[in-house]
């Protein structure tokens, strides 16, 4: 899944798709690298961001739609009427951060489109999510979470067949509970839906090889902790450095034959 932000102030990129061109250009440039869905966010989720109004966000990735017309598409928002739109658009996935807790309405939506969902736990909001994350076992309250969360999901008419689920890799979690999610992904996926993984530049990773000031994770560290994730079981990797992980997967993939 390649990652694009139409936003000013993702942690990751900085403002760099916030232009319709340079945003179309690059998830073009993503799928002929090999990426097999473009996820399109109009809205920062990063640690301490605030949220911007519904008509900001499809001011901003409606033009960027239009113009990826035809392609695998999926949508970052928590809000219903951003994902009407944009399954309207052709979107196919919406992938909500709140897990259909941002918005009362989103699960009718998907449900009425028929449209995949992605799921994701996150402690708390953005803004407040990594003020000292606590758990009794992280894995254990994820796998909790999930659970009911792809319950509530089906209750509402959405497909269990459609729906992936997400731990929320560096949302509410502290360095090593990211850490201990991949490397016990095993007792998520017995929850029995596909699980995404979204490691990619992501703080930590700077964090480990050295680096505690950065607020981005390299290239090698990120595709690092992407084949780790694809030997624990992992079905999508979200990544903003398409073409670097597609081959490092290739090679992970011959290997592990």
């Amino acid at each position: 899944m390649g990652v694009i932000n139409v936003t000013p102030d993702s942690f990751s990129d900085a403002g760099v798709h916030l232009r319709v061109e340079a945003a179309v250009t690059e998830a073009w440039g993503m799928l002929d690298s090999g990426a097999a869905i473009i996820d399109v966010g109009g809205e920062s989720t990063r640690p301490g961001s605030e949220g911007i109004s519904a008509e900001e966000e499809l001011s901003r990735i409606e033009p960027v739609l239009l113009d990826l017309n035809g392609a695998p598409l999926s949508v970052d928002t928590s809000k219903a009427v951003v994902a009407k739109r944009a399954l309207e658009l052709g979107v196919e996935l919406v992938n909500d951060v709140t897990a259909l807790r941002g918005d009362p309405e989103m699960a009718g939506v998907i449900a009425d489109a028929g449209a995949y969902v992605c799921l994701m736990h996150m402690q708390g909001e953005p803004r407040t999510m990594q003020d000292n994350p606590t758990y009794d076992d992280v894995v254990s309250d994820v796998k909790a979470f999930l659970e009911e969360r792809l319950a509530f999901a089906v209750s509402a008419g959405v497909r269990e067949e459609l729906v992936c689920l997400d731990p929320g890799i560096g949302f509410g979690k502290t360095i090593e509970q990211n850490f201990e999610l991949v490397r016990r992904l095993d007792e998520l996926l017995a929850i029995g839906r596909p699980m995404l993984i979204g490691f990619s530049r992501k703080s930590s990773l700077a964090r480990i090889v050295g680096d505690p000031d950065s607020k981005i994770g390299t290239v090698a560290a990120s595709v690092g902790a992407a084949v780790a994730a694809f030997w624990c079981g992992a079905t999508i990797l979200r990544a903003h450095d398409v073409r670097e992980h597609v081959d490092a997967l290739a090679a992970a993939k011959a290997v592990r034959g």
